[in-house]
């Protein structure tokens, strides 16, 4: 080999090396934004879904979008990876719409262990409470991600539009009208962690002896109960209206089983609640909503497709 032909390889040999260098640092700077924002990420896609499950696989599909994106392009990474992630979830939202209908049984979000000072920030707990999330079950898709977004996240009106391909003055109605369905909807009177955390004590005690009188003494005269076993686990397939339904479905449902049954205390999406276990083996969670005249609420998911995260707590966040 010639001078010239030994000059040429190098210059090409050092040219590929600085185009690999090139790339590597480009993928470091992608995953380090992206880890950098992960827990926002989920938390958005779990509002907007109500499945940890399908949050998940918004954020391997985020993920791919994002490796090919040109950093050097993108002014915002929050703002770009938010609305990957909001498209993502839109796409499965509309596919999890078509799932819900041939559901058996009620549908309950699935419940996400949190860590205890999650309960402490009042507007996280909140939007992630199990009562909220039901009543966001009730918005259509669009609808969804406009109020998730814009109530939750403090997302800008122009950047909702981008996110769900709408114009800034459509998405401000689209706004208005979901946050005025949710007002009309969303539990009005809240009630001290502490106070809630009394009230399950007090719920452990009168499950484990069998007290229906002290049962009855928790619930609210128009509590509701829906149970969520996905046709996998026995459940009422419709809602328990009625502090003497209730309490006779709960207590019923205990000494029909010969097994131990055993309640633990937890935080789950932000508010306390209980795990059961039947022979030391995980049965479900059961969230509540507790207003000033007793338990109000009582959504118990027994589906075991939806307690993968009740073992754990999840990471949330708004920022």
């Amino acid at each position: 080999m010639n001078d010239t032909a030994r000059d040429g390889a190098a210059t090409d040999t050092a040219a590929r090396d600085g185009a690999a260098r090139g790339e590597a640092g480009r993928n470091d700077a992608a995953t380090e934004a992206f880890v950098a924002y992960r827990n926002l990420l989920f938390t958005v896609a779990y509002e907007m879904l109500g499945s940890a499950a399908d949050a998940e696989d918004v954020l391997q599909e985020t993920w791919l979008r994002w490796a090919d994106v040109d950093l050097e392009q993108v002014r915002d990474q929050r703002a770009y990876l938010v609305r990957i992630a909001t498209r993502q979830s839109l796409n499965r939202l509309r596919t999890l719409v078509r799932r819900k209908e041939a559901y058996v049984g009620p549908w309950l979000p699935e419940p996400v262990l949190t860590a205890p000072d999650v309960a402490e920030d009042v507007e996280l707990a909140e939007t992630v409470s199990m009562a909220l999330m039901l009543v966001l079950e009730t918005l259509s898709p669009t609808e969804r991600a406009v109020f998730v977004l814009r109530e939750a996240f403090a997302v800008d009106y122009d950047e909702i539009a981008a996110a769900v391909d709408k114009t800034p003055a459509a998405v401000r109605q689209i706004a208005h009208r979901a946050r005025r369905h949710v007002e009309a909807r969303r539990p009005r009177q809240k009630v001290s962690t502490s106070t809630t955390q009394a009230v399950l004590e007090s719920f452990q005690r009168a499950h484990s002896t069998g007290d229906l009188q002290g049962f009855l003494d928790l619930l609210a005269p128009d509590v509701v109960l829906l149970s969520d076993g996905g046709g996998v686990k026995q459940a009422a397939l419709r809602p328990v209206i009625g502090a003497g339904k209730v309490a006779r479905f709960v207590l019923g449902g205990s000494s029909r089983t010969d097994q131990a049954i055993t309640t633990e205390q937890v935080t789950a999406n932000g508010s306390p609640a209980l795990i059961l276990r039947l022979d030391g083996v995980l049965d479900g969670v059961m969230a509540f909503r507790v207003e000033d005249d007793g338990i109000a609420g009582l959504y118990y998911v027994r589906n075991p497709a939806k307690l993968t995260r009740a073992e754990a707590p999840t990471a949330l966040t708004l920022r």
